[in-house]
């Protein structure tokens, strides 16, 4: 078979949410599109087809309707707080600041404009530990989850009056960037399903292919050093496609990269129990409050308990800091039931399927639908109605005499003596980050009520392996506040736009090339893709 030649007025390289964006975007403004993805039509949408759908917006009608009181200026001043900025991150901070300002008038009522809709209960998540995060709740859900997101655009752009300007090729695998007198005109590849070659050439060229986080060795190449040597066992909660080839590409031409040291990680990743047809290999569990966090040998992390929803970065650092970087959950099957949940939209079917009711009995009685189907299929869940089968199961896992059965009791009968004395003298810090955490209305249903591990009505007991997850790159291509990619400094520190170049979403670093700097306010993500992607696509339309 002949090479393929594709011609438009701008070629878009990755078909997850930032490019479909930047594509529908492109197509409102009358220009032609070649959109290239390397996987298959039927996972059109990449990794955000598979996530809750938690987007981060400031000021918006859900949260004013609950009383919360939320501005640009302390959006701003939290996500400062928890990026910890580098001083010379001017591009990032720009973002940053335009981000906060932007996202409800350029994402969200866009969002809305496009038919989607937002759960009424905004989640509080990433509050901050050690330095202020969210100081308000800023998490709205998709109602749907990232599927009907996904959908919603692909619809819109398949849907467009200008659909016929659009070129969609899948399992094209780009590899390279083509330049002419310094300029780059387009892109050069495979067609993974003919095994021939192929060129897109275009006026402009738009890096929208994720970043790092799929390679899992690369992403140890790129670790964050001051964590020490990463973990042997790091599980793939990434794109398997995000491995860095278009950061190689745009690096070729000149472009600068920054900050791929930085990396957005989970600290409970455990083992996908059916991984085929799926972009990742492992699934993110949202750690339950009230079980206990526990290292290799039974022994509680600490120095302060490990107790998610404030700060996910301190979880990872705190995980690979142990002798052996991976960790256990313990609780019961009444904690399990109430407040176990899985990250995204595969194990969240009442939010996807949009049923309000179901959705709601979920939350309000709980449902032990998810703990059953781990603890039959995940490799990593183990379940007994004694302390010491638990314990034997779970160095039967392991293969070894790690677990000290006696060091869990201890650790166990503690907590369960701190639970019966009653909140009056709680002095457990778990228990008054629960106590914190029930305040909320988002969170008071979802959390039990001070949950002995012990009790005898909530067993059988569950212990969780877990595994450090890979998720997002940080850092990226380096852009201006309107996408274009910026060329090293030279001897003197001027930078240049690659012409013809420009770059949006996980590939950008969300913006600038790091917008997040080393944590992310959750829900910041998916908003980044969107809106680098529509200003990305204006500025094109503007004559870039």
């Amino acid at each position: 078979m002949s090479d393929s030649t594709y011609a438009a007025d701008v070629v878009i390289v990755g078909g997850g949410i930032a490019g479909i964006t930047t594509a529908l975007e492109l197509l409102e403004h009358g220009h032609r599109v070649v959109l290239l993805d390397r996987d298959a039509a039927d996972r059109f949408g990449g990794l955000a087809r598979w996530s809750f759908g938690g987007i981060f917006f400031v000021d918006t009608p859900q949260q004013r309707l609950a009383g919360i009181k939320d501005s640009p200026a302390l959006a701003l001043q939290d996500w400062h707080s928890f990026a910890e900025f580098e001083d010379d991150a001017d591009w990032p901070k720009r973002w940053a600041e335009q981000y906060v300002h932007r996202c409800r008038p350029d994402v969200y009522h866009w969002l809305r404009e496009l038919g989607l809709s937002f759960f009424p209960v905004v989640h509080w998540v990433e509050r901050g530990l050690y330095q202020p995060g969210n100081s308000v709740p800023r998490f709205h859900m998709v109602w749907g989850t990232g599927k009907v997101l996904t959908e919603t655009l692909i619809d819109a752009l398949r849907a467009h009056p200008n659909a016929d300007r659009l070129t969609l090729r899948f399992r094209h695998r780009v590899t390279d960037l083509i330049t002419e007198n310094g300029r780059v005109t387009g892109v050069r590849g495979t067609n993974e399903r003919s095994e021939t070659a192929f060129r897109a050439k275009g006026g402009q060229t738009v890096i929208a292919a994720g970043g790092i986080c799929g390679d899992i060795e690369r992403l140890k190449q790129h670790w964050y050093a001051p964590w020490g040597d990463p973990p042997e066992t790091v599980l793939n909660g990434s794109h398997r496609y995000a491995d860095g080839t278009m950061h190689d590409a745009a690096a070729d031409v000149g472009a600068r990269v920054t900050h791929m040291d930085k990396h957005w990680l989970y600290a409970a990743g455990v083992h996908h129990p059916d991984p085929e047809g799926k972009p990742y290999d492992a699934l993110s569990i949202v750690p339950p409050k009230s079980a206990l966090w526990v290292n290799h040998r039974g022994e509680r992390i600490g120095p302060n308990p490990l107790v998610s929803g404030y700060d996910t970065r301190y979880l990872v650092e705190r995980i690979c800091a142990q002798a052996k970087p991976y960790s256990w959950q313990v609780m019961n099957w009444t904690i399990a039931a109430k407040e176990l949940a899985i990250s995204g939209s595969e194990y969240n079917a009442a939010m996807r399927d949009r049923k309000p009711l179901a959705f709601l009995n979920r939350v309000l009685r709980g449902d032990d639908g998810t703990i059953r189907d781990l603890a039959a299929r995940c490799p990593d869940v183990v379940v007994a109605d004694t302390l010491e089968a638990l314990v034997a199961k779970m160095n039967a896992l392991t293969g070894t005499d790690d677990v000290d059965v006696e060091a869990l009791r201890d650790v166990v009968t503690r907590y369960d003596q701190q639970i019966a004395r009653g909140p009056t003298y709680h002095n457990d810090e778990q228990l008054r980050r629960i106590a914190h955490l029930r305040t909320y209305r988002g969170d008071r249903a979802r959390t039990c009520t001070f949950q002995p591990i012990l009790d005898p009505d909530a067993k059988p007991l569950v212990a969780i392996r877990e595994f450090i997850l890979s998720r997002k790159t940080l850092g990226g291509l380096q852009t201006d506040l309107d996408g274009r990619v910026l060329s090293r400094p030279d001897a003197d520190g001027r930078q240049d736009w690659i012409d013809g170049l420009w770059a949006v979403g996980e590939a950008a670093g969300f913006g600038g090339g790091g917008i997040h700097g080393l944590r992310s306010l959750e829900g910041t993500f998916l908003g980044t893709c969107l809106l680098s992607g529509r200003l990305a696509a204006q500025a094109i339309a503007g004559g870039g």
